[in-house]
């Protein structure tokens, strides 16, 4: 399988992210040099794993580039 196909399953296995972490997930998908220890923290405080935090970070990010990705394919084609 395609690497890129592999990430994309994986993306789109994760189960869906909680409410709580909308505002912190639209964060990392579009800025994401501004999260800090402190939105974490929020999290976690609210009930949250680390683990379901990472999971959901790293899942946003991926998607967010492979939308990236699919994006510049469009226009190079």
């Amino acid at each position: 399988m395609d690497p890129i196909d592999e990430l994309r399953a994986v993306a789109a296995a994760l189960p869906p992210a909680p409410e709580a972490m909308a505002d912190y997930l639209a964060k990392v998908r579009d800025h994401a040099y501004k999260v800090t220890d402190a939105d974490v923290e929020l999290l976690t405080a609210s009930g949250l794993s680390e683990d379901e935090i990472f999971e959901q970070t790293v899942g946003a990010a991926v998607r967010q580039g492979l939308r990236r990705l699919d994006r510049a394919q469009q226009v190079i084609a």
